[in-house]
């Protein structure tokens, strides 16, 4: 069965409708005139024709597409996002065999991954394909990890991120497997250099499975940060012809069929609905997601359920006459100072609903290590909404460095409370009431981006003490005040019996 529903992809860069003009036909007949399939699947048997789908031929259009003046290839940087068992390897082989064969005199082909051995496993089906046709062998001498073209002086060779210098390469077609696996973007950064002297001839095609979010410096990964561009452009944010980017997913439960069919253009033909079945009983949550729906994960210890906050959205403003209470969590530096509120519910089954007032937050592209959070626009900020929004019932506040503001917003009669986000004691009981009332949709938020994001960057440190949220490392850019800041609010709008509001925070 062929899944008829898998083009256009959730995220596409390009119009699916438009008239493609390139060298994509030609791709397409060369892949069924000498591709094979290279191990026994559901897809045939190993040595069976490759027979590409409909949404194969229309991805191979695309990368293959002309620019408008037809002088070379379109796009500079092509990202294709798929889950597993979706013929990656296959596709791949026959793309990188055809721009070696098919390519300039002098062409260099590179199948390029995290390890050497990921890399070979392209390479190997490229291979195979070349070792069934007596065509292909005649005009190829083949190596270990090398395949040379005599005729043209050509070659396609192998690489990794193991290998430390890759200087000197004058490559014409790049194929990265898995480039979620990169460790850093220090290789991607040197192939998508090394294509410069090609100009439009050179193109990267990058097909992987979705990840872990951050890279080993901390980072966005360089596959993370491609596919949120691609979003980008897909939104029409970025104008960026060069750019193309074909991505599968779906956000819904990880558990259903549904969301499997949707996440997976080969789901019932190149994959067997029975294996996702099994795999998902016996897979680990956030490797499922990734390999199987195609989903980023923060980490191995994401913490909210993947689509639960998303499900929470709700469209409404707080009005005056609504008691609120605020979560603030405030750094000086490094990190992001933010005030979240949560209106307290009038009735007993009301949800408590929760919306993000401002973030102070660095942009790690424009500013320097000299940038501060503006203190004075904190107070102020803090001071206009209990003014605008008179029945603040408590602001709710971790102490650490912010001692000053707080007495000083304290001594105006601003109703401080001491609420220490360090306390494992106050933090795990909340992070566990934030949790349940998410799952069960107990509460509501505006669908703020910043407070999506953090909440997103939030992981699970699981320790005697109990489980609660934390960054995914001291080092890692990824900020989580925003959550912080939610958890404090909804544990202090929803306490079972509200305390008499008393400026605490100084005893």
């Amino acid at each position: 069965m062929n899944n008829s529903d898998s083009w256009p992809p959730a995220w596409l860069t390009s119009d699916p409708n438009a008239e493609i003009s390139g060298e994509g036909d030609l791709v397409v007949d060369f892949a069924e005139t000498f591709g094979i399939v290279t191990k026994d699947s559901v897809a045939g048997k190993a040595g069976d024709p490759l027979v590409l789908r409909d949404w194969q031929k229309a991805l191979v259009r695309a990368i293959f597409q002309y620019d408008e003046a037809g002088e070379g290839l379109k796009h500079r940087v092509n990202l294709i996002g798929m889950p597993r068992k979706s013929g990656k390897s296959a596709l791949g082989s026959v793309l990188a065999l055809y721009s070696l064969i098919v390519g300039p005199k002098g062409g260099e082909v590179y199948s390029v991954a995290a390890e050497k051995e990921q890399a070979r496993i392209v390479f190997a089906d490229a291979k195979r394909t070349v070792e069934a046709s007596e065509e292909l062998t005649a005009l190829t001498r083949l190596y270990r990890d090398a395949i040379e073209m005599p005729e043209l002086g050509s070659v396609y060779r192998v690489l990794s991120a193991e290998a430390y210098s890759k200087e000197g390469l004058n490559p014409h077609f790049i194929l990265f497997d898995e480039l979620h696996a990169q460790p850093n973007r220090e290789l991607f950064d040197v192939m998508s250099l090394a294509m410069g002297a090609r100009g439009k001839l050179a193109t990267l095609v990058a097909i992987t499975t979705a990840g872990q979010k951050s890279d080993s410096t901390g980072r966005d990964s360089i596959a993370y940060s491609l596919y949120n561009y691609g979003k980008a452009v897909s939104r029409g944010e970025i104008d960026d012809p060069s750019f193309f980017m074909a991505w599968w997913e779906a956000d819904g439960d990880f558990r259903s069929e549904e969301t499997w069919r949707i996440a997976n253009p080969g789901y019932g033909d190149l994959s067997d609905p029975a294996d996702f079945v099994s795999a998902v009983r016996r897979t680990p949550e956030a490797e499922f997601r990734t390999k199987r729906c195609n989903q980023w994960v923060s980490s191995q210890l994401a913490w909210l359920p993947n689509g639960s906050w998303e499900a929470c959205a709700a469209d409404f403003k707080p009005d005056p006459d609504d008691e609120i209470v605020l979560g603030f969590d405030g750094s000086f530096s490094g990190d992001a100072s933010v005030i979240v509120g949560c209106v307290v519910p009038k009735e007993k089954d009301d949800p408590a609903r929760l919306f993000l007032v401002k973030a102070w937050e660095k942009d790690l592209e424009k500013d320097g290590d000299d940038w501060r959070v503006d203190i004075a626009d904190v107070e102020n900020t803090l001071l206009a909404f209990c003014q605008e929004f008179p029945k603040v019932r408590e602001i709710a506040c971790d102490p650490h460095r912010w001692q000053r503001s707080m007495q000083v917003l304290a001594d105006q009669g601003l109703p401080i409370v001491e609420w220490p986000s360090s306390s494992p004691a106050r933090m795990v009981p909340a992070c566990a009431k934030f949790y349940d009332a998410v799952v069960e949709k107990r509460l509501e938020h505006d669908g703020d981006p910043t407070l999506a994001r953090h909440l997103d960057n939030a992981v699970v440190k699981n320790d005697r003490l109990g489980p609660r949220i934390v960054k995914e490392n001291r080092q890692s850019p990824r900020k989580i005040d925003a959550a912080v800041a939610a958890v404090l609010a909804y544990d202090r709008a929803t306490v079972a019996r509200m305390e008499e509001v008393v400026p605490q925070f100084f005893g």
